[in-house]
């Protein structure tokens, strides 16, 4: 019987697919959350239906137990019988948990392979993870966007009061039409993370070199929530997924002006080449993004983390030489954790954070770093 119960256990935990917390305050915080798609609700039907058979067993169990512990005690002057082995005993209790196991596989494999059919979806998105924010790319769209944590470092650090979403909120969200097959294509650009929301009843790990797929067809429009459910390093943290779905009429307005702002923000980039900005303008801009994309890592002082992240102040990088600064800033630094930021920033931010780094956090070299150096530098490159 504790073979039946293991195995009834590890089942259970199957069909569950990690899906352990609620994202609405409305329901249980003691049970799974019921979602707010056909797949999340088929998985919340399964976990329920196994965990009452399971609860009917464990009474079975259990109730003989106690029955036999009762009604046999010694103080009745029951005589323990001696015996050894009984076939028919052996064949009872090993084929019925097989019959059990049995039934309850066929409604959980049923479900399994729903989750895992991604044919005739109407729209396509790419997730890829990277330490620690998360890139979505609508395919056939010509939209593309990075989402990172939105919560401020201050908050963090407990000076300021921290919010209702704290840590579950992003600059972009992922934006979805309902009614609509969405696939998910996922992947990685360093370590191993995991894209999970549980109203989806998704969490499917963005692997480097491989391509995992998902889906999800959202019934009620909304902001669902969750988080990388893999332990990717320090800032695991601090990479939530926040989706907010839409009507589809509302949805299609969304992707027009994300078009467009795509567009004007290509335009801006553009115009920067020709741009000379004062230090105090790429200060003030530099700042941001230092804050956005490094200070996780080298922290907002500029310090880092012995062992583990160099410090900003005083380093080699940061009062050398601007075209090695420039370069690591841009192609990153292999072998490490230091990314390369060419397709997540534009020339203008790269030159405002590295001018920052250079005249900020403890250092004054007192060059400025303008966009044009900064594509001139790209150029450069590609000619090699």
């Amino acid at each position: 019987m504790k073979s039946l119960q293991v195995s009834l256990w590890r089942l259970s935990n199957v069909s569950l697919v990690g899906l352990t917390a609620s994202a609405h305050a409305e329901q249980s915080t003691y049970n799974m959350t019921q979602g707010v798609t056909n797949i999340s609700e088929q998985v919340y039907d399964l976990h329920m239906l196994i965990f009452y058979i399971c609860c009917a067993i464990a009474v079975v169990v259990f109730g003989v137990m106690f029955y036999s512990m009762y009604h046999h005690r010694k103080s009745k002057g029951a005589v323990a019988a001696h015996f050894h082995e009984s076939t028919k005993v052996e064949v009872v209790w090993t084929v019925i948990p097989i019959i059990i196991l049995v039934l309850m596989a066929i409604p959980a494999t049923k479900t399994l392979v729903a989750m895992e059919d991604t044919s005739q979806s109407d729209l396509t998105i790419k997730i890829t993870g990277s330490q620690w924010k998360w890139h979505y790319s609508y395919f056939d769209q010509d939209v593309e966007f990075f989402s990172l944590l939105a919560t401020s470092q201050k908050a963090i650090d407990g000076v300021e009061e921290k919010g209702a979403h704290y840590l579950l909120e992003v600059d972009n969200p992922l934006v979805l039409p309902i009614n609509r097959k969405v696939r998910f294509l996922m992947t990685s650009d360093d370590v191993i993370h995991s894209w999970w929301v549980p109203d989806f009843a998704v969490k499917k790990d963005t692997i480097p070199g491989f391509i995992n797929e998902a889906w999800t067809r959202i019934d009620k429009p909304g902001v669902y929530r969750g988080q990388c459910a893999e332990l990717c390093g320090r800032a695991h943290g601090f990479m939530p997924v926040v989706v907010h779905a839409m009507e589809e009429e509302e949805y299609d307005a969304w992707l027009l002006a994300k078009k467009a702002e795509i567009a004007q923000a290509k335009q801006e980039a553009a115009a920067s080449l020709t741009a000379s900005l004062s230090l105090d303008e790429l200060m003030g801009i530099g700042e941001k993004v230092y804050l956005d994309r490094c200070a996780v890592c080298h922290q907002a002082n500029g310090a880092g983390i012995p062992g583990a992240f160099p410090a900003i102040t005083g380093s080699k990088v940061a009062t050398g030489d601007a075209t090695g600064h420039i370069d690591i800033v841009t192609n990153g630094r292999a072998g490490t954790a230091m990314q390369a930021f060419a397709n997540q920033l534009t020339d203008k931010e790269i030159a405002a954070v590295v001018t920052y780094q250079r005249n900020g956090l403890g250092n004054s070299v007192g060059d400025l770093v303008q966009a044009a150096d900064v594509n001139q530098f790209k150029a450069s490159k590609e000619g090699q």
